[in-house]
């Protein structure tokens, strides 16, 4: 049963980042800057289930992986050109 909150936690993250991200401003923008925003979304949204994984991770390989994978999203969050409307 506390997992499903957890995964209530997350969701509810998830659709505030959305929300976050999502708007009037959005009409304004290329369908390459729209594309770009979609893919940090995306990104950040992968972010905060492997950040929540590795919270609720025990084995310390397990731990590891969640780690690296944090620090490869990190870097390709990184690479992607400044967000025009932030």
């Amino acid at each position: 049963m506390a997992r499903g909150w957890e995964s209530k936690d997350v969701e509810s993250q998830r659709d505030a980042l959305e929300q976050r991200f999502r708007g009037d401003q959005t009409a304004h923008l290329t369908s390459e800057q729209l594309a770009i925003r979609e893919k940090r979304e995306m990104l950040q949204m992968d972010r905060l289930r492997v950040e929540h994984d590795l919270a609720a991770a025990r084995h310390p390989r397990h731990k590891e992986m969640l780690r690296q994978a944090l620090a490869f999203l990190d870097r390709k969050l990184a690479e992607l050109p400044a967000d025009p409307l932030s």
